[in-house]
């Protein structure tokens, strides 16, 4: 059905900002009719030539898409603010700071949890931290309670509900805080101790500086860390993921802020001013990547984005069975994002627009057809080597496919080399073994949204046996200097 919807509003949106609400706007019911139009007409009428159009046009989305990433790379150096001077306390003082850690099953971690936070380098009487906890988790509650935990930590028991994820946690532990600052933490994040500090001083420099857009986020680089098994390198999905965490959070985001523009926030490590965020609604519980929908819908209430410099370390997921579903819930979180804010992107203006269409809109048309395309190119060598054929190469075809591939490499390259994550000619090699599987989780993600909409595919978390990242610094004076590797990029 086009327009309309429920009358009801869900967690501090109406329903049609939210994903709660499954149906077709009248513009992307008019859009839709306008592409079908179109396509049937050109299919009609060139008949024969239709296919080739529709490939160049392909081609042409390839061409801005590596355009664009290159771009990245130029724009993202040195895209950080300058740091505050000595990294000096704010002017009124250090304002509050709330954490909050939305855990479900995660009665292996969370001691890990509790002891990371708990190096968090914050003054105490400006600092509490809420661990949501569901209430039929007893496993979870019970490691939580027996864990030694400072006195500004508390666990929290999130009434039963629905949708079970994670933002409805959060929204809970939202309207507890009395924080002026919020981050949210996940299960298996080792936070930098100083990033409370960095974001508390950006927010009080840009206060002081403002004269245009008010700055509502932060997001902190997310670095993978990968390890090492029994003296053999990560495995190939471990090594994968690291890269597109380095090419995302060392390059794309910080080329994003810089231009102020839009940008779909990470799970984690994500530093709101807390009037803003509740200006907005908060999270919409209903969306699967909450985190990806919470950074447009800042921006459509005026609100603008940056970047920190201090990281939170993570760990990948896994093998397949643990890379699949959490991927899937992803792509099925961005497709429920596009849909929220295509039905009026009139509120996006120009510059949100395009910065949706290249960030989730490439993010999905990529991961949609990568298989396909390397399908296609490896069926034309095999039946030309089959037959002994010499068949002509199309010179814009071949361009394209170098350029793109090229261009994507690049950026994850540069993004290695700031995150200090390995990133070796065999890994680019393999990547498009990589990018081929994101086709598989997009027709799981699909399927997943038409079956199940609201299901959170659980990503499963083990204690972290690394040694956990330390702090150069002996001190808070002084912002740490980018290591060589960084600069270098």
């Amino acid at each position: 059905m086009a327009g309309g919807g429920p009358e009801r509003t869900v967690g501090g949106h109406s329903p049609c900002e939210s994903a709660v609400w499954r149906g077709v706007s009248v513009f992307q019911a008019l859009s839709l009719a306008l592409v079908l139009v179109a396509g049937l007409g050109a299919l009609a009428a060139l008949r024969d030539a239709a296919t080739g159009w529709l490939i160049l046009g392909v081609q042409i989305g390839f061409v801005v898409l590596a355009v664009w990433r290159i771009a990245t790379i130029v724009i993202s150096r040195n895209a950080l603010p300058a740091p505050p001077s000595g990294m000096m306390r704010p002017k009124g003082g250090w304002p509050r700071y709330t954490i909050l850690a939305a855990l479900h099953d995660e009665a292996e971690v969370v001691g890990q949890l509790i002891e990371r936070l708990a190096r968090i380098d914050y003054p105490r009487d400006r600092l509490e931290a809420f661990l949501l906890l569901e209430a039929d988790d007893e496993a979870t509650i019970t490691a939580a309670a027996l864990a030694p935990r400072p006195h500004w930590m508390r666990i929290v028991i999130v009434p039963p509900g629905a949708p079970r994820t994670k933002p409805r946690a959060l929204n809970h532990g939202l309207a507890l805080a009395r924080g002026e600052r919020i981050t949210v933490y996940d299960a298996e994040d080792d936070p930098d101790p100083f990033q409370l500090r960095e974001a508390a001083c950006r927010f009080d420099a840009d206060a002081a500086a403002r004269s245009g857009v008010r700055l509502a986020c932060l997001q902190a680089p997310l670095r993978i860390r990968r390890k090492e098994r029994d003296g053999h390198a990560a495995p190939f999905l471990d090594r994968q993921f690291a890269v597109e965490y380095a090419g995302l959070f060392e390059v794309a985001l910080p080329a994003l802020a810089r231009l102020g523009l839009p940008f779909p926030l990470g799970g984690t490590s994500n530093h709101f001013r807390a009037d803003a965020l509740r200006a907005v609604g908060g999270w919409d519980a209903w969306n699967v990547t909450e985190d990806a929908d919470l950074g447009f819908r800042l921006w459509r209430r005026g609100l603008r984005l940056g970047v920190l410099s201090r990281p939170t370390y993570e760990t990948p997921p896994g093998d397949l069975t643990f890379w699949l579903p959490q991927r899937t819930r992803w792509l099925k979180g961005y497709l429920q994002t596009w849909g929220v804010h295509t039905r009026s992107p009139r509120g996006l203006g120009l510059r949100g627009a395009a910065a949706l269409v290249l960030t989730l809109g490439a993010g999905l048309a990529s991961a949609a057809i990568h298989a396909a395309s390397l399908a296609w190119v490896a069926t034309a060598v095999l039946v030309a080597g089959a037959g002994n054929l010499s068949p002509e190469t199309p010179v814009f075809a071949l361009c394209v496919l170098v350029l793109g591939a090229a261009a994507a490499c690049l950026q994850g390259k540069i993004g290695a080399m700031r995150a200090c994550v390995p990133y070796s000619a065999a890994d680019m090699v393999a990547a498009p073994a990589y990018w081929s599987l994101l086709s598989l989780a997009f027709a799981h993600a699909a399927w997943r949204l038409i079956r199940e909409p609201f299901a959170w595919d659980k990503t499963t978390h083990f204690r972290d046996e690394a040694p956990d990242s330390g702090v150069e610094d002996e001190t808070v004076e002084a912002f740490p200097a980018l290591d060589a590797g960084r600069k270098a990029a």
